[in-house]
């Protein structure tokens, strides 16, 4: 069992392969076939929930207060092992038969008696599931349970009519069929699941598919659903197109279903042999075989007889296209053996006379690879001193303009500096020949005219600084944390923040020299600079050096 094991890993890992590599052509159905293999090579993950979750259901009735309890208990133990397990299914039916009796109520052992003929009819036994199901007087049945017994009874007649081998068999089980769908169609809700498998389902008897697509493709885009009933829409839907010819999307939802069956650890299902079908058909036989594997594997660790014989009437067809398919690649492989050996020859003579080629050209050989490495090394330190040249070419430039437009900004302020200082003097000499000693002590004192140069020089620096740097506030940003960037004031000019790291791109990096620029403390310098670095996106620590490489291509 373990060889077989590892026989079934390495071929999906082959399949896998092959797949995945074709990227040139990938589609969405190579896409869903690539993860349904994936999701066969996890099926333990899969299995091992699916156990969780029975032992959950185990607990809870094990913890069941009462007989009433234990039967709802008994009765998700049932829904769950349906699909997984039908012995087990089988054996919590008569639990269930058994805790029924016990409370007394009819409703209670109809329900319990019903779940009985359900599972009987998925294990084969028809005739034990239509005489309880002909027991069971339908008036007797509650409003809830109605729904119930009509899907049951239309089960088993589909089994019926699949099996039956006389044509007037199979018209006499259509017949019944399509009588308990009627009455089952009669009680769902329209927008219930049941209601649009059945009428589906329907609709293509009737050769109306295109209305049983409309009805399906609605229901999954506008409904929740849980991920076993995901399988059973796909299925019909996959159906629904084969009675269109669509042959693609059939194999699609196939696809879908499958992987829902595989992720929903159910192992009573009919897509997985289904999908193994089409690919035989289009020539993938290795995959083919290999699902088909899978579902009888599935199949027989459920006790699905049903499924069974379903895979057996394929089943033989293709294992023994299989065994032909190994066969002639064994034949392949025989003849390619023979090939190899006849190249081997050839290569053989070819190797030892490209050996003495070699030997001869060796020593030439290794004459050039010496001058080579030397041109290189030469190549290496020439493109480094480039490298450094251009560098100090650009640095010397960017020096130049820096200097060059501030000190004509120099040589203006301090013109214009002279002509003020003047005026001022003037001003002054005024009062104090007009006696005005009060006015004269007023003006010493103020600060006004100090405050307003100041402005006047900051203005100045902000205007001068951004015609040499017109970018700087956007490329600054760029170096800080989204929710950390700075605005312009309305004016447009630059505030305090700004002019630091302004001063730092001039290299102005002493934060005494800043200060005493700025006409604030060494420490607010300081503070500014850490809290800014602390803004920075990226490495904080390289902020300052990444400022100083701001519009350094554009001078």
């Amino acid at each position: 069992m373990k060889l077989k094991g590892q026989l079934t890993d390495l071929i999906i890992m082959l399949v896998l392969t092959v797949t995945t590599g074709c990227t040139s052509t990938h589609t969405e159905t190579d896409s869903l076939m690539s993860e349904l293999l994936n999701t066969i090579q996890n099926r333990e993950t899969y299995i091992t929930q699916k156990e969780n979750r029975l032992d959950e259901l185990r607990q809870a009735l094990y913890s069941a207060s009462d007989d009433e309890a234990r039967f709802l208990a008994l009765g998700d133990l049932f829904d769950a092992f349906r699909p997984y397990n039908t012995d087990s299914a089988f054996a919590y039916c008569k639990r269930r038969e058994t805790v029924a009796f016990k409370t007394g109520k009819p409703e209670f052992i109809t329900n319990a008696r019903m779940n009985t003929a359900n599972v009987l009819g998925s294990i084969g036994m028809y005739k034990e599931a239509m005489e309880i199901m002909d027991s069971i007087p339908y008036s007797s049945l509650p409003g809830y349970l109605r729904p119930y017994y009509y899907y049951i009874n239309r089960t088993v007649a589909s089994y019926l009519m699949d099996f039956s081998v006389r044509k007037e068999d199979k018209d006499k089980y259509l017949g019944v069929f399509e009588a308990y769908q009627d009455s089952l169609l009669s009680l769902c809700p329209p927008g219930s699941l049941s209601y649009v498998i059945d009428m589906s389902d329907k609709y293509n008897r009737k050769g109306e598919s295109e209305k049983s697509v409309a009805i399906l493709e609605d229901y999954i885009d506008n409904n929740e659903y849980s991920t076993h009933d995901r399988a059973i829409l796909a299925n019909s839907l996959a159906f629904a197109y084969k009675k269109l010819g669509n042959l693609d999307k059939q194999k699609k939802n196939l696809l879908i279903s499958s992987i829902a069956d595989m992720q929903a650890s159910v192992r009573e299902y009919v897509s997985l042999r289904q999908l193994a079908v089409l690919l035989f058909e289009e020539g993938d036989i290795d995959t083919a075989h290999e699902f088909l594997r899978i579902a009888m594997s599935d199949a027989q660790k459920c006790n699905a007889r049903q499924r069974i014989l379903e895979i057996n009437d394929i089943f033989p067809i293709v294992n023994s296209a299989y065994l032909r398919e190994i066969q002639l690649q064994r034949e392949r492989q025989h003849t390619l053996i023979i090939i190899i050996s006849i190249l081997a020859v050839f290569l053989l003579v070819a190797i030892r006379w490209i050996w003495r080629q070699m030997k001869k050209t060796k020593a030439a050989h290794g004459q050039a690879i010496a001058a080579n490495n030397q041109l290189k090394q030469l190549n290496a330190e020439l493109e480094n001193f480039n490298n450094r040249l251009t560098e100090a070419n650009h640095s010397i430039a960017e020096n130049s303009k820096i200097k060059e437009v501030y000190i004509t900004k120099f040589m203006e302020q301090c013109s214009l500096y002279i002509e003020k200082f003047d005026s001022y003097i003037k001003s002054l000499n005024k009062l104090l020949s007009a006696g005005k000693i009060e006015d004269l002590r007023k003006n010493l004192k103020s600060t006004e005219m100090i405050d307003g140069e100041l402005k006047a020089f900051y203005r100045n620096f902000d205007t001068t600084f951004l015609k040499l740097f017109p970018t700087f506030v956007d490329d600054f940003n760029k170096l800080l944390k989204p929710d950390e960037r700075i605005v312009l004031n309305k004016d447009g000019l630059l505030n305090t923040e700004l002019r630091i790291f302004a001063l730092i791109r001039l290299g102005i990096t002493d934060s005494v020299k800043i200060a005493q620029f700025l006409r604030y403390s060494v420490t607010t310098i300081y503070n500014y600079r850490v809290k800014t670095r602390n803004k920075a996106l990226g490495n904080r620590k390289e902020l300052e050096e990444r400022v100083m490489e701001i519009g350094r291509q554009r001078l």
